[in-house]
């Protein structure tokens, strides 16, 4: 026992009990779920290795508080008008832990304890969000490996280990350019209305542009390293790839890979092209820009062998403008609008005999003539 003036020599420690509850819900959240318990010696144990003490009774009381403070605070979030006296009372009666975020179990006579029951996102939200960011090819390994990890945090340490792991199953062609995030965040800020809380004109940026050199198979900065100036307008993820949707002068829109930019940078200088941009139909330029839809746009009939009804369907949707016909009991039309090219002619050349083009006579010509081209060769 200390005298009355002396500093117990466990005072130093003591300070540290205001953090335990928090400690406590912190533990449980990182360390467990339904199977994944943990009993009171084991959360002492934690809290020990932080260099607090605690007891029995102690970690019980803290339990509690944890389960009254978050259902009062999701009650309040919820605009429901409670205080901490009807979180007392609720938990308190709450006998099938239908309230509680914090739950007690026993899965054996010697696996029983605490877990975390409630989670503002599910194990399988997390899961799909995993996937998405290690798949989203504009990132490198690293970015995807710290997105992950922050996405992690809203499981336990057991479930994170099997998203990570899930994840990981499929080869994934990713990025090395490190500064994709750092490039978006400039674009974003060009293209704002308001930035830093205050009226913003959206500006132009610049950049390289790099692809790959046939010499050495990197990337290398296109037009002997030219800069870059465009005006930003639209971001565009498609195909796992962030597009830039921006406008070079002031008639011309095009569509740049951030992840193929260097020193992406702001100028200072008015945006043009606003006219271009607001007369995009941003759903069917996607459709051009990023399958087989660059040239003329001229309206074509396909038939087709039934069995590729998913196919057609994925490919041109079944919007204003697309009109699906029954041929024969063998066979199908599709119409639709389409640009003209060759990507557009070697797509249907994939099909072989199941797919016949019809309808436009010049395009069917211009068909015929690609195929003549190409016999050329061999």
């Amino acid at each position: 026992m200390t005298k009355k003036g002396e500093k117990s020599p466990t005072s130093g420690k003591l300070e540290n009990q205001k953090l335990k509850t928090y400690l406590i819900l912190q533990i449980l959240q990182q360390k467990t779920d339904e199977d994944h318990l943990m009993d009171a010696e084991g959360i002492i144990d934690e809290l020990a290795e932080l260099g607090i003490d605690a007891e029995r009774r102690s970690i019980y009381r803290d339990i509690q508080a944890i389960n009254e403070a978050c259902w009062l605070l999701e009650r309040l979030h919820e605009g429901d008008k409670v205080d901490i006296y009807d979180a007392h009372e609720t938990i308190k009666k709450d006998a099938n832990d239908k309230e509680k975020i914090i739950c007690y179990k026993k899965l054996s006579k010697e696996n029983k304890g605490y877990y975390v029951k409630q989670r503002r996102y599910e194990p399988e939200q997390i899961r799909l969000l995993a996937e998405s960011v290690y798949t989203a090819k504009f990132l490198s390994a690293k970015e995807s490996d710290e997105l992950a990890n922050v996405l992690c945090d809203f499981v336990s340490e057991h479930q994170a280990k099997v998203i990570k792991h899930d994840a990981y199953v499929t080869d994934r062609i990713k990025t090395d350019n490190k500064n994709v995030l750092n490039y978006i965040t400039t674009i974003d800020d060009a293209m704002a209305t308001r930035l830093d809380g205050e009226k913003h004109e959206p500006e132009k940026i610049s950049f390289q542009y790099l692809g790959y050199s046939l010499s050495d198979l990197k990337l290398t900065p296109k037009r002997k390293g030219q800069v870059y100036v465009v005006s930003p307008y639209k971001l565009l993820v498609v195909d796992g790839n962030y597009y830039l949707l921006a406008c070079i002068g002031s008639k011309k829109m095009l569509t740049f890979r951030v992840d193929r930019m260097k020193g992406v940078k702001r100028t200072g200088k008015p945006r043009e092209g606003q006219e271009v941009f607001a007369a995009i139909d941003l759903k069917n330029y996607a459709k051009r820009a990023f399958g087989m839809f660059h040239g003329d746009e001229a309206r074509v009939s396909i038939c087709c062998e039934k069995g590729l009804l998913d196919t057609m369907i994925e490919r041109f949707g079944t919007g204003s403008g697309v009109v699906y016909t029954k041929t024969d009991e063998e066979h199908f039309t599709v119409s639709a609008i389409v640009g003209i090219s060759n990507q557009f002619f070697g797509w249907l050349l994939g099909f072989g005999e199941d797919v016949k083009l019809m309808g436009d006579a010049e395009t069917v010509k211009k068909f015929t003539d690609y195929l003549d081209d190409i016999r050329k060769n061999y």
